[in-house]
């Protein structure tokens, strides 16, 4: 089963509360970030533990296997991120596609029980780093090779809606997936 590729760009988010998962990026606090990062981190150990983790509920969406795996990614990319942001002057991204990286990892054939280990290491590692983060560098900028720019904050904020989503994503009834 292919998944087709997620080609929208997200930074909508950091103007207007998200209407699937109800995540509103602008009222999120930068000292906030780790708290919450920590939380949806621990939200994944359940959904992990679940007997049909590596189940596809229909052709196109990814199991929670997949989303986790993912989220891993995404915590693990923008540590990155957040380092070159912090270390250079307006830093350019490498780009990063989700969904080959999805196939060439074969998330699909991940175990469970890793994935939630990995996960909350790279939670951890993320949360941290913006945790060390002194109020006097939240305004430093990267941005991507689309044009989008952002600050730690925006960051911050950007990052934090793909895993509540995603936790989100995995709880929805199967009639509105």
């Amino acid at each position: 089963m292919a998944i087709t590729p997620d080609t929208k760009d997200w930074t909508w988010v950091l103007e207007q509360p998200c209407p699937e998962c109800g995540f509103d990026a602008a009222e999120v606090a930068l000292d906030d970030i780790p708290r919450l990062i920590r939380e949806n981190a621990a939200g994944w150990g359940p959904v992990l533990a679940r007997t049909d983790a590596a189940v596809r509920p229909n052709d196109h969406t990814w199991s929670p296997l997949e989303y986790a795996a993912h989220v891993r990614d995404v915590f693990r990319i923008f540590s990155v991120r957040l380092g070159l942001m912090l270390s250079e002057d307006d830093p350019l991204f490498a780009n990063w596609d989700q969904d080959a990286t999805a196939v060439a990892e074969r998330y699909h054939e991940q175990d469970p029980a890793v994935v939630g280990r990995e996960l909350a290491l790279a939670a951890a590692s993320l949360a941290d780093a913006f945790a060390a983060v002194p109020v006097t560098e939240s305004t430093r900028t990267g941005r991507r090779s689309d044009g989008a720019r952002f600050t730690v904050t925006t960051l911050a904020q950007y990052v934090l809606h793909d895993p509540v989503h995603h936790l989100h994503d995995v709880h929805r009834p199967l009639a509105e997936l």
